[in-house]
This record gives C-alpha cells, sequence and structure tokens, in this order.
C-alpha cells in the first residue's frame, strides 16, 4: 500500500466498486461520495489543524486545502496516507452520510474550541464543519496583550469582525483601524493580517470568514 498509485483517484475507485443496476449501466445514486467533505469532517472531529494534518500525513497544506473542498482527487497512496493519520480506515471515506436532523442543536462541550499560544487568544468555531473553507464564524476572545495574527487566506477572501466588548485594533492590507465596542471591520484577509487587543481587559469579538 505504500506505493504510489498516481493514476487512480479515490472517486473512480469508489464508482467502479459502486453496484450496478444492470450491465453496462450504473444508477445515479452511487455517484461517488464527496472525500473531501469527509476527510475535513473526520479532521475537525479531531481538532486537527490543516498543519496538523499535513504534518502528521506528510501531505503539503495546499494539496489537503485542495481536496478537502473537493477541488482535487486524493491518490489511493496520499488517502490512505491521510486516514491513517486521522486513525480511521479507508473504507471510512465511502461510508453514506448520515441523514440531517430537521432540529440539530449543539451543546456548549460540542463547539470546538482553539486556544492561541500561552491562551492569549481562544477561538470558538461556531461554523459548521461542512462551511468551512467556505463561510466560518468564530467567537474571537483576546487576553489582554493577545493577538490572533494570520497568513494569507484564499485570493478574494474577507473577514467581518464585530467588538463585542473591549478594545481591538486590526492591521490589513498595511493599514491600521482601532475599534470599540460595537464596531464591524470589514477588510482583506487575502494578504497577512491581524487582531489584536488594543485594551487592558478581555475584549471579544465575532469573526466572520468568507472564503474567496
Amino acid at each position: 500500500m505504500g506505493q504510489e498509485m498516481a493514476s487512480s483517484g479515490i472517486r473512480r475507485a469508489a464508482a467502479n466498486a459502486a453496484p450496478t443496476s444492470g450491465v453496462g449501466s450504473t444508477p445515479a445514486s452511487a455517484a461517488p461520495p464527496r472525500v473531501g467533505e469527509q476527510i475535513q469532517r473526520l479532521r475537525a472531529e479531531r481538532r486537527m489543524t490543516l498543519d496538523d494534518l499535513s504534518r502528521a500525513a506528510g501531505v503539503s497544506k495546499s494539496m489537503l486545502s485542495e481536496i478537502e473542498r473537493d477541488k482535487a482527487n486524493p491518490t489511493i497512496a496520499v488517502a490512505w496516507r491521510l486516514t491513517n493519520a486521522l486513525g480511521v480506515s479507508l473504507d471510512s471515506l465511502f461510508a453514506p452520510p448520515k441523514a440531517p436532523e430537521a432540529i440539530a442543536v449543539s451543546g456548549p462541550h460540542d463547539i470546538p474550541t482553539l486556544s492561541g499560544h500561552e491562551g492569549k487568544y481562544q477561538l470558538r468555531v461556531w461554523g459548521p464543519i461542512e462551511l468551512a473553507g467556505k463561510f466560518e464564524w468564530y467567537e474571537l476572545t483576546l487576553q489582554p496583550g493577545g493577538a490572533l495574527v494570520s497568513n494569507a487566506h484564499e485570493p478574494g477572501t474577507r473577514e467581518h469582525l464585530t467588538v463585542l466588548h473591549g478594545s481591538i485594533e486590526i492591521e490589513a492590507a498595511g493599514a491600521t483601524k482601532r475599534l470599540k465596542a460595537a464596531d464591524t471591520a470589514r477588510y482583506v484577509a487575502d494578504e497577512r493580517h491581524a487582531i489584536r487587543n488594543a485594551g487592558k481587559g478581555e475584549a471579544k469579538a465575532l469573526l466572520v470568514v468568507i472564503h474567496g
């Protein structure tokens, strides 16, 4: 399994393995699964970042991002490395998705929380995993002196930040703006940018990311 199978894509393998309704025909319901969404879901359940999974699987971050957004199909060898790093079998990528609930409720312990260096910031991931990489929203808490510094996102990505309480400074596109409670900043995020606590107390904000 360690050998590369560059010509074999996951979707093709799934399509070939799907049952057919007759000779030479394939029912519409046998469409290959969206393996990128499955990988993204498994990564989120384990609270792994793209960097974490990239390093663990030996797959570049850019390739992993393309795979998760179903813009690229992994080879069998790449998919095996990813599932191995996630601690699941390759077959799990082909598991049919569960039917969505009419009303799905997530409790406070179901919301992934990411903590920054020395606990200076905390991100609560309010957006559902199926929208990750497209439209995301977070509750950002910054301790005094805390900052969330991000590298460039995909071209065309913009962020929208509303200060809930405290004072926050935004740095983007060579400009800096200071915001107080109830202020909203909208700025480009396809280049390096930063969100900093500009006050002496805790600051909290709603952060919305719309990917390009």
